[in-house]
């Protein structure tokens, strides 16, 4: 793998916990708003614009685009984020509870994206590209790191917790409970930015475990712009695998097609054993209770149709609920693992969905095994647990 240091721009300890904000697809826009009230120099104001339009702004709209890029001019000319005088490789830690994980802030190269080396595991929506796209470009920047897995390798490992000894550039708890703190990977010393580019030259292979429209968009920057100078990277942050912690995406369905509580049970129970748990399990939440609902692993199916969110696809929520394209059909919804249960089952008392399914987690194995053979995951099938926070790197293009 093609690794490049680069000059982040970004908040020095003191403006860090004001600034780092979640990334910008896992709030809608009234979270963002109120998370960013009376925080001027939340990165939510930049990743999420609309939030300082008037309501109902296209939060994809060229207004929105401007937007951001006057939030990210402020925030430059104001010294809230600084240019690193020369380019730098960074560690990267995240704390929660009692689970660590420590990755290495780069830039990679998208043609390796592009050539396959850098694996994918779920397909792009074109709005989406679409979008992200627009963003670099009318920012000059990329605002939002990708997230990358590769297979461990211990040298990058001892590499790391070399330069995690020092003091840090900035360390902080945010509002979540989650800790952040970034380390500078120097050029002189014991932990040489040197060696780490070449031992990343030894891994064969990388994994988007999260942030692939903003992967595609980069590579889709760069070949506008012919491969050249930084255009044709793109900023990341890459974790030994065995570090990655996989919560379950569970799904919401807003109906049941009509059918009685008895009719719509008596279907699912044509492909799931009710009330028990077998070889295979999920949790359904409907009728104010939940139950467990399990099957058998298909014989001799590929990794994709055994993981058990393609099985309640194939199984339940196609044949039965008629949701033929989880990617844009609206009447399934996706939440995070990270909610919990009690979050699922208060959307369906609400009256919002008619009933929520808590799915087991896929690991990390399954999803580095999915894309070596080159197979696609159905949509919403991973979610990585701590989420990296924005606006502690800005790759500059301009």
């Amino acid at each position: 793998m093609i690794i490049q240091p680069f000059q982040a721009a970004r908040p020095d300890e003191h403006d860090a916990p004001s600034v780092a904000a979640v990334p910008y697809d896992v709030v809608g826009t009234a979270e963002a708003r109120s998370l960013a009230a009376g925080n001027p120099k939340s990165f939510l104001h930049v990743s999420r614009p609309e939030i300082d339009l008037p309501p109902g702004t296209d939060p994809s709209s060229p207004e929105a685009y401007a937007q951001a890029r006057k939030a990210l001019d402020s925030m430059l000319g104001e010294g809230v984020l600084k240019t690193d005088p020369e380019k730098r490789f960074y560690a990267y830690r995240q704390t929660m509870g009692s689970h660590s994980q420590t990755g290495v802030v780069a830039l990679f190269d998208t043609k390796e994206y592009i050539s396959g080396a850098i694996k994918r595991h779920e397909k792009t929506r074109q709005d989406k590209e679409d979008d992200r796209t627009a963003h670099i470009k009318a920012l000059g920047a990329q605002t939002g790191p990708a997230f990358l897995a590769y297979r461990d390798v211990k040298a990058i490992d001892e590499l790391v917790a070399e330069a995690a000894v020092e003091t840090p550039l900035c360390d902080f708890t945010a509002p979540d409970g989650v800790r952040h703190t970034v380390w500078e990977i120097a050029r002189g010393g014991t932990c040489r930015a040197d060696s780490l580019q070449e031992l990343f030259a030894a891994v064969p292979e990388m994994y988007i475990a999260d942030g692939h429209h903003r992967t595609a968009a980069a590579a889709r920057y760069a070949a506008e712009r012919g491969f050249e100078g930084e255009s044709r990277y793109f900023m990341a942050v890459a974790f030994p695998a065995s570090q990655l912690k996989i919560l379950p995406y569970n799904r919401l369905v807003r109906d049941v097609c009509g059918m009685s509580a008895y009719e719509f049970l008596s279907r699912v129970s044509e492909n799931f054993t009710i009330g028990s748990k077998g070889e295979r399990n999920a949790r359904m939440y409907f009728n104010g209770r939940w139950t467990d609902i399990s099957w058998d692993a298909p014989a001799g199916s590929n990794p994709v149709s055994a993981l058990d969110v393609s099985y309640l696809q194939e199984n339940l929520l196609a044949p039965v609920l008629g949701i033929k394209d989880p990617r844009t059909d609206r009447r399934i919804s996706f939440m995070g693992g990270i909610k919990g249960e009690k979050a699922l089952a208060s959307k369906v008392d609400s009256g919002a969905f008619a009933a929520a399914f808590s799915m087991e987690p896929v690991k990390v194995d399954e999803m580095m095994s999915i894309a070596d053979a080159g197979g696609i995951m159905p949509p919403k099938s991973t979610w990585f647990e701590p989420k990296l926070r924005s606006g502690l790197f800005v790759h500059l293009l301009r």
